[in-house]
Parts: C-alpha cells; sequence; structure tokens
C-alpha cells in the first residue's frame, strides 16, 4: 500500500497576526541596541574598524527600516487612501518628534547645563526656539543649542538619532507615489526598486561615489525597500525557525564586506520580520510600542549622563544607565503624546464610518 506524504509549508502571510505579533517587542529591542552602539562614542571608545563594528553601528536602524517597510506597505495595500496615509504617518511621527525637539530645548539642555554647575549662554532661549524652528521639517539642519552641549566626548549635539527620520519619511513619501500611481501592485516595481538600491550600495559601499546624499539614500533604501519587498511576496515567502537561524547567520557573515547590506539586506529584513511573526507567546505581543520614543529620547539622555561625569563609567555601565533613564521618558511620551495621537485619528475614521 503507497501512502502519499504531503507535505505543508506555512507562508509568511499565513503566518503573520496582525494583533498578534512580536513586532513591536523587535523594534524595542533594536531601539535599545541604538543605546548601546552610542554609548561608545558618548564614553569616548569605540570599536575599531571591522565585522563587529559594521553590525553594531549599523544593524539596529537598519532593522528598524526593514520592519517599517513591511509595514508602510502593508498600510497602504490595505486602505489606498492617499491623505489617509499622510494623516496616519504625520500623526505616528510629527506628535512625538515636536515634543522632543521642545523638551530637549526647554528642559532637558539648561536644566542639564545648570544643575552641573554651567551657565546658560546669553542666546541660549533664542537659540532653543532656533532648534526647534529649524528642525522642524523632519530635516535636522542644528544639532546644537548655543554651542551646547560642551566638554563632553560628542560635543554640540543633543540629539544625534533624529535624523534618520528625514529618511524615513522620504521612505514614506516613496510608498506613496507608487501607490497613487499603483504602480506599487505591479510584480515587477519593488524588485526594479531593491535592484537600484543596491546599484547605489555598490556604488557607494565598493565604488568611487562619495556623496552623503546617495549613501543615505542606497543604506536606508536599500533596508526599507527589503521589508516592502518580503511582505509584496509574502505568500510565497516560507516561515520557518530554520530560515531565520540562515538569515541571521547571513546577516553575521555579511559584515566582512565593506558594506554588508549588499548581501545582508534581505536576510535581515527576512530574520526580523519572521521572528516577530513566530514568537507566539503572548508576553511578547507588546500593545504598547515606546521603541519610537527610546529611539528620539536615548541620545539626549545620553548627553546628560556624560555631562555629569558619565563617560567614566565605560560603555556597558553608560549603556545600562541610559535605558534606565530613557525609558521613563519613552512611556511618557507614549502615553501623553503618541497614542493620544493615534486615538485621535482612529476616532476620526470610526466617526467617519
Amino acid at each position: 500500500m503507497t501512502q502519499s506524504l504531503i507535505i505543508t509549508r506555512t507562508s509568511l502571510a499565513e503566518a503573520f497576526q496582525p494583533k498578534a505579533n512580536a513586532l513591536n517587542a523587535i523594534r524595542l529591542m533594536l531601539a535599545t541596541g541604538v543605546i548601546l552602539w552610542h554609548s561608545f562614542p558618548l564614553t569616548g571608545g569605540d570599536i575599531a574598524d571591522g565585522p563587529l563594528r559594521q553590525l553594531l553601528a549599523n544593524v539596529w536602524v537598519d532593522g528598524f527600516f526593514a520592519i517599517s517597510g513591511y509595514l508602510i506597505v502593508s498600510s497602504w495595500i490595505r486602505h489606498p487612501k492617499w491623505w489617509e496615509f499622510l494623516r496616519a504617518r504625520f500623526l505616528r511621527i510629527l506628535p512625538g518628534f515636536y515634543a522632543c525637539l521642545i523638551v530637549t530645548a526647554a528642559v532637558i539642555a539648561p536644566a542639564a547645563i545648570l544643575l552641573s554647575g554651567g551657565f546658560l549662554p546669553a542666546d541660549f532661549w533664542t537659540d532653543g526656539v532656533g532648534y526647534v524652528v529649524r528642525n522642524a521639517a523632519l530635516r535636522i539642519t542644528q544639532y546644537g543649542i548655543a554651542g551646547t552641549p560642551l566638554d563632553v566626548p560628542y560635543p554640540g549635539v543633543w540629539n544625534g538619532s533624529l535624523w534618520t527620520l528625514w529618511w524615513e519619511f522620504l521612505c514614506y513619501l516613496g510608498v506613496l507615489v507608487l501607490g497613487v500611481s499603483s504602480l506599487i501592485r505591479r510584480a515587477w516595481v519593488l524588485p526594479c526598486a531593491f535592484l537600484v538600491c543596491l546599484v547605489a550600495v555598490i556604488a557607494t559601499g565598493y565604488g568611487p561615489v562619495d556623496n552623503f546624499y546617495l549613501a543615505g539614500g542606497a543604506r536606508f533604501g536599500v533596508m526599507f525597500v527589503s521589508g516592502a519587498l518580503i511582505y509584496r511576496f509574502q505568500d510565497r515567502i516560507p516561515a520557518s525557525w530554520p530560515l531565520v537561524g540562515v538569515a541571521f547567520a547571513v546577516t553575521i557573515a555579511s559584515a566582512w564586506l565593506p558594506d554588508y547590506r549588499l548581501l545582508a539586506a534581505l536576510p535581515l529584513g527576512y530574520a526580523l520580520i519572521v521572528t516577530g511573526t513566530l514568537l507566539r507567546h503572548r508576553v511578547f505581543w507588546f500593545r504598547n510600542d515606546i521603541s519610537y520614543g527610546i529611539y528620539i529620547y536615548a541620545f539626549p539622555v545620553q548627553q546628560c549622563i556624560a555631562i555629569f561625569g558619565g563617560a567614566a563609567l565605560g560603555a556597558p555601565l553608560f549603556a545600562l544607565l541610559s535605558i534606565a533613564l530613557t525609558v521613563p521618558c519613552a512611556i511618557a511620551s507614549w502615553f501623553w503624546i503618541e497614542r493620544p495621537s493615534l486615538q485621535f485619528r482612529k476616532r476620526r475614521h470610526a466617526a467617519r464610518a
């Protein structure tokens, strides 16, 4: 008697549950990783050039962009209305961003300077207003306030993390353009976009091109499109732990290349997205997402620690103290700014319905 053996394979589309996944937990891990990496230059140390430095310096933010590409394209496909799409992106990023700028200029920076025994420069408050206004369009053009902070390993910068948000929003606009034109639904568009980004990675990481904007577009574009590509073909992509292990191994091995994203963009995106999908236990299903708050407040908190002599702690202890002091700021940002903004959008949508 012959018995047929049927091997079933679960696709990512079948496995992913929008309200029962661990992507918020993954993003929280990535935000914490950014704190760890920044703790090295903010304590006056560094990691020698090599595979470890490339991974620690890049993998956290790159992971954010890959997950974002997956979720943002999903958002457009589910609700392909340009105004609702833009409003959702504005309400997710801008309220918390503006609050962070104001709190940094009006509270964190002056308090750190005064409590450490220093004096505010004569033009501090005027330049503090300029800090908020000049950076209001997401593109960070002013990093310090009246020359502060001083006497720290990374002087003249109050927040060295916010600059990536501009690139994030450019990726959102790219999705909007492809969505409004209906190109995003064509099977060849996202693979072509990914290839274009890979060419830019080669040109900037391996070739003679030395351009900040092309390098930034290549770095963030290839990661964002990798997540978008995974979503676009999620019904054909298997979701399994062995493949996650292979993807992480490829990512680590790629760190020996001049730019690890040449090989690791898709594996890293797959590893993080599928890990967030396959973590089934409820303990990983975070309903409150404080990762954005941790990302935007960590750097000014770390600068404050450095002002008070925390750089002497060394990177590991400095990172732990930074996490402990940043989490309350992130919780306040989520419950007082970010979540109310998102709930406002949901109430408006429900009212129209």
